[in-house]
């Protein structure tokens, strides 16, 4: 019998290996399609943490335009020498952010399924402190590089987004 499981757990690898793999943001739009409905209002928010002495809520907030799975190959993230995120450029995070998702150097690259929503903004609420300029994909009134204003449309993965009524 043990011999059975193992050569049916041989045989269904390579059958897996070919499979891209889905990140949450596909599995999300996948077991649950109808909150990014066309028109929902939906937020993406930063900040918010802490208990006693809370950091400032920045959000961005817009309505879906679409909704969709997507297939990305995953190439390696962008290299930046001897620095650790906290330490890069306001260029360096945007390079990083907009590579992301990505793999390290070292890891092989794949393809993976993301849940990709389109929305136009509507709202929003950035930070100007310079010590924000690379904790966050929203900084003075940008979304990464792109200036924001009521008709510009961005896509985020689906799992970053909250509904406007929580």
């Amino acid at each position: 019998m043990w011999i059975l499981v193992v050569a049916l757990a041989w045989l269904a690898f390579p059958a897996q290996a070919g499979e891209s793999a889905l990140r949450p943001s596909a599995r999300l739009l996948a077991e649950n399609p109808d909150w990014l409905k066309l028109g929902r209002c939906v937020r993406y928010e930063e900040g918010g943490a802490g208990l006693v002495i809370a950091e400032p809520l920045y959000y961005l907030k817009g309505e879906v335009l679409s909704a969709e799975i997507r297939l990305r190959h995953l190439a390696p993230c962008p290299p930046v020498q001897d620095k650790g995120i906290e330490r890069y450029s306001r260029a360096e995070f945007v390079r990083h952010a907009l590579a992301y998702p990505c793999v390290s150097p070292k890891a092989a690259e794949r393809d993976e399924q993301l849940g990709i929503v389109r929305l136009r903004v509507t709202d929003w609420e950035t930070p100007y402190a310079r010590k924000a300029e690379n904790s966050g994909r929203l900084y003075r009134g940008h979304f990464l590089d792109q200036p924001l204003d009521k008709a510009t449309e961005i896509e985020l993965e689906a799992d970053l987004l909250v509904a406007c009524d929580r």
